[in-house]
């Protein structure tokens, strides 16, 4: 599949010269002729390429059940409520998190482009309505979760040229790709002058204006709720040591890939979420936000209390408990702390706009 999309990618430059990265990253991610998440197996999980919190732990999708419960009643316990997870993968969030719900059943979506994960969730979570993006629901109350997707959204690429700011685009030379330097459009200088703060001279920034496009897309969908995103990253200002070389990055086999242009299709592709833009986007839209860290995320909803439980049951069992019961729950430890760790998943970024 990888040549096949290269070759795509090839004749695509022959016909129309550079093109910008972003439109790179979306068949190298996307095109269903070979494209990373849109064909093949199943990417996150242990014998994949990465791990999400999801899969690290059940205790994340229940943990963010509590989640759902709080907006539900906050909402006045409606009648018609939707969870949808955007990038669902394998159903490794919603699966706990539907089971925790005792209140209430909603309605549940999970949106997914790779057609491995979907028939992987129909087979998990038969009750669960598995769709393409092209199915995303038009209008919904409830609460929309993306948890490591805008990640992996097509981004452009900019570099730091005398105080202005170039592009990077996509070449073909002597059959093999690279990168060109060309005048930086309208729309992502605009983005850049915004939230790319003082990047110095040589500095690498990815402009994320799909990320912004999709949360005003969800922010018009959504007419009461919220939608809550989950990535790594930070806002302009965590961002800037990280603009002197860059965030992009690939992942294969559970360690950094190659060169983003070496094996499209191959490998995953991403870069760290810029959340500065993500809060004008709803500020703008006089909507109510608020970003934490993952770990504040999760201990507010119970996390922390939940990881000392397991801890004391840990410390009984120490005296009293097979060895197998004292291995279960050192698992279970080691499972939530991870989740928490300050310098690992807690630190993700967790923003939530109510709707």
């Amino acid at each position: 599949m990888g040549e096949q999309l290269k070759s795509v990618i090839a004749s695509l430059i022959t016909r129309e010269g550079p093109i910008p990265f972003e439109r790179f990253m979306s068949l190298a991610l996307y095109d269903p002729r070979g494209g990373y998440f849109a064909s093949g197996p199943l990417r996150s999980h242990s014998g994949g390429d990465f791990l999400t919190s999801p899969e690290v732990s059940p205790e994340f999708g229940a943990a963010l059940a509590r989640y759902v419960e709080n907006e539900y009643r906050r909402l006045g316990a409606p009648d018609y409520f939707t969870v949808v997870e955007v990038g669902a993968g394998s159903g490794s969030l919603l699966e706990p998190l539907l089971g925790k719900l005792s209140s209430f059943t909603p309605r549940s979506v999970a949106i997914e482009v790779s057609g491995a994960a979907r028939e992987a969730i129909r087979t998990r979570l038969p009750q669960v309505e598995v769709v393409p993006p092209e199915e995303t629901p038009v209008r919904m109350s409830g609460v929309v979760i993306a948890n490591e997707l805008l990640d992996n959204l097509p981004m452009a690429l900019a570099v730091r040229r005398d105080g202005g700011w170039k592009e990077r685009w996509v070449k073909l030379d002597a059959a093999k790709l690279g990168l060109v330097e060309v005048r930086a459009r309208p729309e992502v200088v605009a983005w850049l002058d915004a939230f790319a703060g003082d990047a110095p001279d040589g500095g690498l920034v990815e402009c994320q204006l799909e990320a912004s496009a999709w949360l005003s897309g969800w922010i018009d969908r959504v007419e009461s709720g919220s939608i809550l995103v989950i990535d790594y990253g930070d806002t302009s200002e965590g961002l800037q040591d990280r603009y002197r070389e860059g965030t992009l990055r690939t992942y294969r086999s559970h360690h950094l890939g190659p060169h983003p242009l070496a094996d499209p299709g191959e490998t995953d592709l991403t870069a760290d979420v810029n959340f500065s833009a993500l809060l004008e986007v709803a500020t703008g839209r006089g909507l109510e936000c608020r970003l934490v860290r993952q770990r504040e995320l999760l201990d507010g909803l119970g996390l922390g209390d939940r990881l000392q439980e397991v801890r004391r049951r840990e410390l009984r069992l120490a005296r009293t408990g097979t060895w197998q019961d004292r291995l279960r729950l050192r698992s279970k430890v080691k499972e939530l702390e991870t989740l928490l760790h300050p310098r690992g998943l807690g630190d993700f970024m967790a923003l939530s706009v109510k709707c």
